[in-house]
């Protein structure tokens, strides 16, 4: 597995070996252990897998509050999305900025996202399947939503007007959430707890 630096510290491409011959490929999709020797620990613990029908469909800026907060190992199976981690950690030298990838079923790259990111996906083509591995249990009182299109954030989407949730178009302001993300809250390298 192939690990690649982002511009935003502790936010990875991960790409996978790929075998393959006339019968098809196989991969290893998770591998504590290459995470180990390139130094990231997570503890996933939690899988959840998404459908989206229709080409430009946009879900998120998603994250889980306090406590609840989750590192994700995100990857699409089928089709292709664009996918973005916004860095929320107050105190970071990259707060606020974002890191957007293209996540396909032909590529089969991984985005790893820690905590105290912000999530979303954009579909770039119909009949989506995406992945979310996490390191916390989903806890519904701790989720929160950013708008999509905040101007604080300033994500570039290749969707004027993409198809959302009433959650997500409902979502707060960056400015108006309750997001207290600290840099330096959490432990480095993805390991449980708190520093």
């Amino acid at each position: 597995m192939n690990v690649f630096k982002t511009d935003v510290p502790d936010v990875y491409i991960l790409e996978p070996a790929v075998f393959g011959d006339a019968r098809g490929w196989f991969m290893e999709s998770w591998s504590k252990r290459a995470m180990e020797a390139a130094g990231l620990r997570y503890d996933f613990i939690q899988d959840n897998h998404s459908f989206s029908a229709v080409k430009h469909t946009l879900r998120g800026l998603h994250f889980q509050h306090g406590a609840h907060a989750q590192a994700k190992l995100v990857r699409c199976t089928r089709g292709r999305v664009l996918d973005a981690a916004v860095d929320l950690r107050r105190g970071s030298p990259t707060y606020l900025r974002w890191v957007a990838v293209e996540l396909s079923a032909e590529n089969k790259r991984q985005l790893l996202i820690p905590r105290g990111f912000a999530h979303a996906f954009l579909t770039l083509t119909d009949e989506v399947e995406f992945l979310y591995r996490a390191d916390n249990f989903y806890a519904p009182d701790a989720e929160r939503s950013i708008r999509w299109d905040d101007p604080d954030i300033g994500l570039r989407w290749p969707a004027a007007r993409p198809m959302l949730s009433e959650k997500d178009k409902n979502a707060p302001f960056l400015r108006d959430s309750d997001a207290d993300f600290v840099y330096g809250e959490f432990l480095s390298g993805g390991k449980e707890g708190f520093a």
